[in-house]
């Protein structure tokens, strides 16, 4: 190697926040390029021995190494936050106020009041129509019976025996006279049947309606009203599980069931199935107070309700109103309360929570996207610098652009961003810390059983490639390598070369 000068490459300084690459060999040029190496070799692989001092890279102090197999893997490194999944707002929702659900209970009730009375008029009326129509008839059989034969000559002419008397005393004009009293009573009683009639329509509507808009009330049926105050709140931080009070309105408790779906009616005797309904006697019987199986509410719903309001210190009337539970996928940890104790109860967001889950969340720029995927190995360094493994959860696909307020008003970076999870293997390490930032460092290419050594034992050539200096009986001489991998973490790099075998010993400067 007379006359050979090299050129040995610094081991790369490791940065938390440094931007992912995958430095192969292309890579790797770029690198040395950037040192600036400036080598001069005619033919650095043909020649004898170095140097006495066995230096051949300035005189630099060097020492050995030995040439291995094992893995290398190469990290991205990005800032992330710590905390809590799933975030949500929890919130009191809109509904019929108990006052009002009196009033459609009391306008129903009179509309039931006025219809029987219309039927009971009707009743009456009807039962005089058919006595007029009766009379009526007795009395035309009567008129036909004085008005006919011989009884019509003798009603027309002078009474028999006598001396003169008025023709309209006779049984027949007396009948003509009652007949025609009796039709107009008849006309008469028939009109008010018909009017009764539809007057028991029109009380029949009316009620129809008054029970329409009376179960519409009883379906939205609220548990607080507009002098309701809430009476308890939980703090932050608290975490609340299936059974358990969220906050109190007017002295009753406001409890938590699990599921995905809003309560957005009351439960009660004669509601539609639903997945709501499912939700709620799956609850119940997880709880232990026994309702059935299904999508309807049965009066085994009914009971169950009831024992449940019993443990809970509530009227037990079998009926759920809106507000009085509230349905999330699992336990939350309350992050903060907007009312106050003493405050009225308006519909609107009260609590917002998040679930019981760990994550860490990174605001990966989006041009990185690619370098990662789900179930990509990672590892989260803490803020007291411990470390703990996770996998990648979840890769966004839709990209952001942070607005000027998200950079403090500093004109910070605008890069677009997706947003990437972690999950902790052991989200018991990570403490209870709630938005803390941390660094992740996110494994996104792995090599397996590669020929290895340090970055800094890497020589550059003037004539362009890589060698290594091995060292064999006392004499040392250079192989020309290709280098795959960098391991910036381990400060390891994928090398090949002809001759190149494991035990070798590689020359590398001391630091």
């Amino acid at each position: 190697m007379a006359g050979a000068a090299v050129r040995r490459i610094p081991a790369p300084v490791r940065s938390p926040l440094s931007r992912p690459g995958r430095r192969l060999v292309a890579g790797a040029a770029v690198l040395l390029v950037a040192v600036g190496v400036a080598v001069a070799v005619a033919d650095p692989f043909t020649g004898g021995s170095p140097a006495a001092n066995g230096s051949a890279d300035n005189a630099a102090a060097t020492s050995l190494t030995t040439l291995k197999r094992e893995d290398l893997s190469q990290q991205t490194q990005v800032s992330a936050t710590l905390g809590y999944a799933d975030a949500s707002t929890i919130a009191v929702s809109a509904g019929t106020a108990p006052s009002n659900v009196q009033q459609a209970q009391q306008m129903a009730s009179a509309g039931r009041s006025a219809l029987e009375s219309a039927r009971a008029g009707l009743a009456t009326d009807r039962q005089a129509f058919d006595q007029a129509r009766a009379t009526l008839a007795a009395d035309r059989l009567k008129l036909a019976i004085d008005c006919g034969g011989e009884n019509a000559a003798g009603s027309a002419g002078t009474p028999a025996g006598g001396s003169g008397g008025s023709a309209s005393s006779t049984p027949c004009a007396t009948d003509t006279q009652t007949t025609a009293a009796d039709a107009q009573s008849v006309a008469a009683d028939s009109a008010k049947v018909q009017a009764d009639g539809n007057a028991v329509a029109t009380a029949s509507t009316s009620l129809a309606a008054a029970n329409q808009s009376l179960a519409a009330a009883q379906s939205s049926a609220a548990a607080y009203g507009p002098t309701s105050v809430y009476t308890m709140l939980p703090k932050a931080g608290q975490i609340v599980r299936r059974g358990q009070a969220l906050y109190g309105i007017g002295g009753e408790p406001v409890v938590l069931l699990y599921g995905g779906t809003t309560a957005w009616r009351a439960f009660r005797i004669g509601m539609s199935p639903g997945r709501d309904v499912a939700e709620l006697n799956r609850n119940l019987r997880s709880l232990g107070y026994g309702a059935p199986s299904g999508s309807g509410f049965t009066s085994g719903t009914e009971a169950a309700i009831r024992n449940f309001q019993s443990a809970h210190g509530i009227a037990q009337t079998g009926v759920l109103l809106i507000g009085s539970v509230v349905f999330e996928p699992g336990a939350v940890r309350v992050t903060s309360v907007t009312p106050t104790i003493g405050a009225p109860v308006q519909a609107g967001p009260v609590l917002a929570v998040t679930s019981t889950r760990r994550v860490v969340t990174i605001a990966l720029d989006a041009s990185q996207q690619s370098s990662i995927k789900v179930g990509d190995a990672v590892t989260i360094t803490m803020p007291d610098n411990t470390t703990t493994p996770g996998h990648v959860s979840f890769v966004g696909t839709v990209a952001t652009t942070p607005s000027s307020s998200d950079q403090g008003g500093g004109g910070g970076s605008t890069a677009p961003t997706i947003e990437v999870d972690v999950k902790p293997d052991h989200a018991a390490a990570t403490g209870r810390l709630d938005q803390a930032p941390v660094d992740v460092s996110i494994t996104t290419a792995t090599v397996r059983k590669v020929l290895t050594v340090p970055v800094n034992a890497l020589l550059a050539l003037a004539g362009g490639g890589y060698a290594v200096e091995v060292e064999s009986r006392g004499v040392r001489r250079l192989v020309g390598v290709s280098v795959g991998l960098f391991d910036d973490a381990a400060g390891m790099v994928a090398v090949s070369g002809h001759g190149l075998t494991p035990g070798q010993r590689v020359v590398v400067p001391i630091q």
